[in-house]
């Protein structure tokens, strides 16, 4: 389905009823990330999936897709759907337009899950990181997807999940250069967010992997320290919903009920 936002495509899917559920993709993947989970979780739920900006089916809306932009989008779907309580689950970028929101409209969340995602800002030697990645993209797009996907891994299962890998990497390379830009300069400047995992006027939880190439587990963990987080921990990479997926299907049909 789409809507017309700004006068941009925002594409999204509508299945089930229930308990109302939003998943958000993370970078380079797009609402079809979720489909292998949809079928079990409509069964009791509403679950909405949503292209972000520049990513899918979704148009770009100007040249920096800030976090705060990419939840104005969210927030507009689930307005124009009449939803007035959710529970919002988000992968890597997906989980910062969920904090976004968060603080955007809290009276909205039902439930917020970070899954292999950060409440904290970037660090510096990250914003370079992103400036490096955005030479890169302009450079060569495909390349840059291909070791891009590939790195968010585990080592040991690049070999195991090849076949996922690949489709995965299709998709991405699906993305236009300019969501993809846009993307890694809304992520370098999104602000830092760890004041949410403090709001206790909603249930959260963060899946946390020990193996995860892109963030550091330490510093997750002690986000949650203090907190009413429920944290769960997977043993691989950042891509839990693939490498742990029968554990990760588990917990969060556990958080959503719960």
């Amino acid at each position: 389905m789409n809507l017309i936002y700004k006068g941009t495509t925002i594409f999204y899917t509508d299945d089930g009823t229930g308990n109302m559920v939003v998943l958000l993709h993370g970078f380079l993947e797009n609402s079809n990330m979720w489909l292998p989970f949809i079928p079990a979780l409509s069964k009791n739920n509403r679950v909405i999936c949503i292209d972000l900006l520049g990513h899918g089916k979704t148009d770009c809306l100007g040249y920096v897709h800030s976090m705060e932009l990419m939840a104005d989008v969210v927030h507009a779907v689930l307005s124009h759907l009449k939803i007035k309580k959710a529970t919002i689950i988000g992968h890597s970028m997906g989980g910062y337009v969920a904090l976004a929101l968060a603080e955007k409209k809290p009276n909205l969340i039902k439930g917020l899950c970070l899954m292999n995602s950060t409440a904290q800002e970037d660090s510096f030697e990250k914003k370079k990181n992103r400036d490096r990645a955005i030479l890169a993209v302009k450079q060569n797009h495909k390349t840059f997807i291909r070791l891009a996907i590939s790195n968010l891994f585990r080592p040991k299962n690049r070999t195991i999940f090849s076949k996922e890998i690949k489709q995965i990497k299709k998709e991405a390379l699906q993305t236009p250069l300019q969501g993809i830009i846009a993307a890694l300069e809304g992520m370098k400047i999104r602000k830092n967010r760890t004041f949410i995992l403090s709001n206790n006027s909603y249930k959260q939880m963060m899946m946390v992997s020990k193996k995860d190439p892109v963030l550091n587990y330490d510093s997750l963990i002690n986000q949650t320290k203090n907190t009413q987080v429920k944290v769960v921990e997977f043993p691989d990479g950042h891509m839990s919903h693939i490498e742990n997926k029968n554990y990760f299907l588990q917990e969060i049909i556990h958080f959503i009920e719960k």
